[in-house]
Parts: C-alpha cells; structure tokens; sequence
C-alpha cells in the first residue's frame, strides 16, 4: 500500500470547480489551520496569518480583488496567507512555550532575538523574502492538511494585493501571498498535470 503522504502528492490537482453547495464548519476551518501552522519558519517567528473568508459578503469582498475568479465564492472557505515581516519583538512569545517545555535553553531568546534584528532589521529585501518564504510553505501544509480531511484545494496569485489589503485590514508589516481556495470538488476538474523531466530540473553534485 503506498504511503498516503506520498499518494496525496501525486494525486493533489489545484482545483477550478467547486461544489457551492458544502460548507464548512468553523471547528474543521481551525483544524486546518492548526495543522497549517505546523510547517516551519525561520527562527521559530510564526510570522504569518491566516484569514478564513467564508461569509458571502466577505466573498464577494475577495472575488472582486481576485478579478473575478468563481472559486472564490464557491469554495467552502477561501484563505488569505499572509506572511508578516519578521520582528525581533516577538521572539519572547514564540520561543518562551520551547523554553517551558525544557528543549530549550532560557539565554536562546535573548540570543535568537539578536539574530533577528542582525538578519533583518535594516534589509526590506529580506524581510519581505522572509514573509513570503513563510506564507508559502503556510499554504503548502494548508493544501496538504485539507487532502487528508478529504477536501479539494486551488490556490490563486491572480488578486490584486493592495485591494486584498485594503479590504480585509492588513496591517502595514503584512504581506498577502496567496489566496487558497478549500473545499468540495464538483466535476470537471482537469486531473494533475504532467510534469518536467527531474532531468530538466534536478542537478546533483
């Protein structure tokens, strides 16, 4: 029997058409998101956000932001991830829960902290890499924790960010990276698409 992480990877389609009809739940929309969060960031930040639009006025809101796109209103939940530009300021309440759980040393705070402002603190260039970087893999594990609830996935770079921003209140440091639509597949959605070669993509030294 194949393995079911490698069996949704090869299976996983980005999805156009969904069933209008099947909502979900407030409690199935945290999951997914609880399981999104999982994936990693540098530093431990967790300098993302996600925001679960569901409510057809607030669809309507993002339909029109994402140019028009359908599945916006007929996914169950469309999620705006966003990605923060990383701070040195939050490093006590991301890392203090590692610190209590004893794998941690106290003084890493203070030291990772440090880190931080070296990284980033005077390079936007970075900063905005970094918030993007996060967003992305946030979405990556957002996809993959709807397929193993059962749930299609479709996300979308087509939205224009500064109307998304506007719209939902975004904060100055954060940056909206993809729409991702959830929800229930109808038919007549194309399978998975062929991809490159590995001999076209993979170079090993």
């Amino acid at each position: 029997m194949k393995n079911p992480i490698i069996a949704a990877i090869e299976s996983r389609v980005s999805t156009n058409l969904f069933d209008s009809e099947k909502v979900l739940d407030p409690e199935h929309i945290e999951e997914l998101t609880r399981l999104a969060t999982r994936a990693p960031t540098a530093y431990n930040l967790q300098n993302w956000r996600f925001i679960a639009v569901r409510t057809p006025e607030a669809k309507a809101r993002l339909q029109a932001a994402a140019y028009g796109q359908a599945k916006v209103s007929e996914a169950a939940v469309t999620y705006i991830v966003c990605g923060q530009l990383p701070s040195h300021t939050v490093m006590e309440e991301c890392l203090r829960p590692s610190v209590e759980a004893g794998f941690m040393p106290a003084q890493m705070i203070d030291a990772w902290s440090e880190a931080v402002e070296s990284t980033y603190g005077d390079n936007p260039q970075m900063q905005r890499d970094e918030a993007i970087r996060t967003a992305t893999l946030g979405a990556a594990f957002l996809m993959f924790a709807a397929e193993a609830h059962g749930l299609a996935t479709g996300p979308m770079v087509g939205f224009d960010p500064a109307a998304v921003a506007r719209e939902f209140g975004l904060a100055a440091h954060e940056i909206p990276v993809v729409l991702l639509a959830v929800g229930h597949a109808r038919q007549g959605n194309w399978p998975q698409k062929p991809r490159l070669p590995i001999s076209r993509v993979l170079e090993t030294i």
